[in-house]
């Protein structure tokens, strides 16, 4: 099938015929930030177009459905490998892998074909699928959670920028925000599918079902051509030694920043529940990661815009505004979602299953608001009132959230949950549609990683921070509530299983300890989505229509 065939061509006027028009204010700004519709440009359209859009889909939903569908499957994993130790890594190794690999596969993206680079992660996504699906042990199910997470490091950079090569950048807005919104089904869909695969066919079939879905996905982007847009430049590949891609990758970079992470990460893992947090493994760790932090710094100065991460793509107001709108409101919807379910499940005493239908009213709202902001953008041009209104409205949501009691009425928890997913749909694609409206082609592929990285960051670190908060809350508030029970007792029963350890005479004021912990997480919740709303003025007031001359 020939693209070619299926495509928009666009051609406006050339930088040369703008330079002899003095006053023409489209002309004002960075000169070197070059706009698509400068050049002549062909973009996707047709059966073309709803390939790629559907390809995209798929892959976004089996990201985000893996990375929340592994908790339904935990108890059946621990039973059939007689072992809890790695329970720990199973989520702690993907999250390790696709942070540290984030930023690299940016310099990938702009270094070779994005579609077969595309390809390339999947495909490593699906092998760690199958690993864990055929593992044999506890170990052998890390290392395919780690595989799976080095997949998931350039998939969604990869949608991206797929995207971005294949439609227009006033209409990217749209598709992103369906895209965006439809991945979200993936986690709450998570324990619906877990739960009924684990329960009827077994806890295998929770990562079998990634393999042909995404087999599915690579048949249809081999069908079609994807438009490159000085993304890479290919004729130039093959002269390139591949001793050069070294220094071209930025291969150093990714090796001080890998330790920088993983010291990080491993910290705020085990800080607080493997060991304390004035350990000297703890504090060591965190003193290792900073110190790796400054030669990185350095090194990454020293590279320029060769590097990894370019510093001074980072310097620039919108790309960093961008990057941490996306550092906190991510964070904002992630541990919504986490302890939502806890809410459901530990407060309510509700299932899994009935959990996850209970969090639809949030997810539909972010789906729809998602659509709609994307299509205002498209329609009006601009995308800072979105990403103000929606960080308001993710703030107010949370905030209401942390009203919630074990018998709040059915009207409030869908009301409160509408708010909070319409303002995450309206806001969460923002920073991405004004980053590729301020950098040139050549840089989206970077610039998205980047974004991305921070993203997922930011995730991992708040959602540390929450545990904590939940944690310490509940070892406080269960000797006020529920004395003759030990804190011990209900953190090792879990959520799920908590209700089977507890004498009835205690479960009251388990309960009652439980949602005020909770509680206290949706404070943070609210203050994360404040600081998205405070950071997201930085986005500035840019159109994404076409200029014209």
């Amino acid at each position: 099938m020939n693209s070619r065939s299926d495509s928009i061509r666009e051609t406006n006027v050339s930088r040369e015929a703008r330079s002899s028009q003095p006053n023409d204010n489209s002309s004002q700004g960075n000169p070197a930030v070059r706009n698509e519709d400068e050049v002549e440009l062909e973009y996707l359209s047709g059966v073309n177009l709803a390939l790629v859009i559907l390809a995209v889909i798929a892959i976004a939903l089996l990201v985000m459905l893996d990375m929340s569908i592994i908790a339904t499957a935990i108890p059946k994993i621990t039973s059939d490998f007689h072992s809890t130790t790695g329970v720990g890594w199973y989520g702690s190794a993907y999250l390790l892998t696709s942070c540290t690999l984030q930023p690299m596969s940016g310099k990938l993206y702009s270094r070779f074909n994005v579609k077969y680079t595309y390809i390339a992660f999947i495909a490593l996504f699906e092998l760690g699928s199958l690993v864990c699906g055929v593992s044999t042990s506890s170990n052998m199910f890390i290392v395919g959670r780690a595989i799976a997470g080095m997949g998931s490091s350039g998939v969604s950079n990869g949608a991206l920028t797929i995207l971005s090569a294949s439609i227009p950048l006033e209409k990217r807005a749209l598709y992103f925000g369906i895209v965006g919104s439809c991945g979200q089904i993936g986690v709450v869909a998570s324990p619906l599918i877990g739960g009924a695969l684990t329960e009827y066919a077994t806890w295998r079939w929770c990562f079998y079902i990634n393999l042909p879905i995404g087999g599915l996905a690579v048949l249809f982007l081999l069908l079609i051509s994807v438009p490159e847009h000085g993304l890479n430049r290919p004729e130039q590949r093959l002269e390139i030694e591949f001793a050069s891609l070294f220094s071209e990758l930025d291969i150093m970079g990714f090796l001080l920043l890998s330790p920088t992470l993983v010291m990080f990460l491993l910290a705020l893992e085990w800080g607080g529940t493997t060991y304390p947090w004035n350990t000297a493994m703890v504090i060591g760790l965190f003193c290792g990661s900073a110190g790796n932090l400054v030669f990185l710094l350095i090194w990454e100065y020293r590279k320029g815009d060769a590097a990894m991460i370019p510093l001074k793509m980072i310097k620039q107001r919108v790309v960093c505004s961008s990057a941490l709108t996306m550092f906190f409101l991510y964070a904002n919807s992630l541990i919504c979602s986490y302890y939502l379910a806890i809410y459901f499940q530990g407060v309510r005493g509700e299932p899994p299953m009935y959990s996850g239908l209970y969090m639809l009213p949030g997810v539909i709202a972010q789906m729809i608001s998602g659509f709609l902001s994307g299509l205002a953008v498209t329609r009006l041009g601009y995308y800072l009132p979105s990403a103000v209104t929606g960080t308001v409205l993710a703030a107010i949501g949370s905030g209401l959230m942390s009203l919630f009691t074990p018998h709040t009425s059915m009207g409030k928890w869908i009301g409160y949950q509408i708010i909070a997913g319409v303002g995450r749909g309206c806001a969460l694609q923002m920073p991405l549609i004004a980053v590729q409206n301020n950098v040139p082609p050549s840089k989206i592929a970077v610039s998205m990683a980047f974004l991305y990285f921070c993203q997922n960051f930011g995730g991992a670190l708040w959602l540390s921070f929450a545990s904590t908060v939940f944690n310490t809350g509940l070892a406080n508030l269960l000797p006020i509530y529920a004395p003759d029970v030990s804190v011990s007792e209900v953190t090792s029963a879990g959520v799920s299983g908590m209700r089977s350890v507890i004498p009835h005479s205690s479960l009251n004021g388990v309960v009652i300890a439980y949602n005020d912990a909770i509680q206290h997480v949706f404070y943070m919740v609210a203050g994360t989505a404040g600081a998205a709303f405070v950071f997201s003025w930085g986005l500035g007031w840019k159109s994404v229509q076409k200029r014209r001359a």
